[in-house]
């Protein structure tokens, strides 16, 4: 009598076609539990001579894409008072934010940044001191550009950047018009701002992002650089002045929005 003779052939197959699928759904599991999630909250934060109301294209662009984006109006009073601003727009938020900040907003991010909210910080043209440090000590420490306007305080300590200069040093890329509106809606900041050292910095604990404008002619590039390295940013170089956020604001808005991601460029 003959032995009927079964082939495992087709066990011994589809046994591998499971161990594959089970393979492949452990390897999309650790890919998605290591990717970064995608952060919906962020904080701007102007700088000095300017108010939020300059963020206006960047606010259009995120909110548009579903992101909660608050505007930060700093009084420019004290390196404290603004934190507190700062600090103020953060405990409205419902989770994980990132802080965006412009030129002295750098310094005030680098300060407010240690909330365990902030999970990521972007510097536009900004201060990005270390402990220790002023933005004054660091916006000396390379020759300023002959476009840019000495900033002498007034009988009340407060600095105003002056309209001869205006323009050309602080927002030569918009137009003439613009820029005449936002030299007489500048917000001034006072001497002590830029004497008053950080006591954190943010950037040692949390990944960074940064925009140096080629053309900036208020804070010099060479400064930038200087800063963003040591602080080991993702770095975007844009050909714009000192005001980028307002004259490209598509350019600025993408890397925020790497920042929120999480990713690189």
């Amino acid at each position: 009598m003959k032995k009927k003779i079964i082939s495992a052939t087709p066990k011994i197959k589809i046994s591998l076609l499971t161990l594959f699928v089970f393979c492949m759904m452990s390897v999309v599991k650790t890919v998605n539990a290591q990717a970064p999630d995608k952060v919906k909250n962020v904080i701007l934060v102007h700088g000095a001579f300017a108010d939020g109301s300059g963020w206006e294209e960047v606010y259009n662009i995120l909110t548009k894409k579903g992101y909660n984006v608050t505007i930060v109006q700093n009084p420019c009073s004290s390196l404290e008072d603004d934190v507190a601003a700062t600090n103020k727009a953060l405990e409205r938020q419902d989770g994980p934010s990132i802080l965006v900040g412009h030129s002295w907003g750098g310094t005030v991010i680098t300060q407010a940044g240690l909330s365990p909210k902030v999970v990521r910080l972007v510097y536009i043209n900004a201060f990005v001191p270390e402990v220790g440090e002023t933005a004054g000590q660091l916006a000396s420490s390379e020759p300023a550009a002959k476009e840019a306007g000495a900033l002498l305080p007034d009988e009340n300590g407060w600095l105003w950047y002056p309209k001869d200069k205006f323009h050309m040093g602080f927002a030569g890329d918009i137009s003439k018009q613009k820029s005449d509106f936002m030299y007489d809606s500048q917000v001034p900041i006072t001497a002590k701002c830029f004497s008053t050292p950080v006591t954190v910095a943010a950037w040692k604990t949390k990944p960074s992002y940064a925009v140096v404008s080629t053309g900036d002619k208020s804070l010099n590039p060479i400064i930038e650089r200087r800063m963003y390295k040591r602080a080991g940013s993702i770095v975007t170089e844009i050909n714009a002045s000192h005001v980028v956020y307002i004259s490209q604001p598509k350019k600025i808005a993408s890397v925020i929005e790497a920042a929120a991601r999480g990713t690189g460029l």
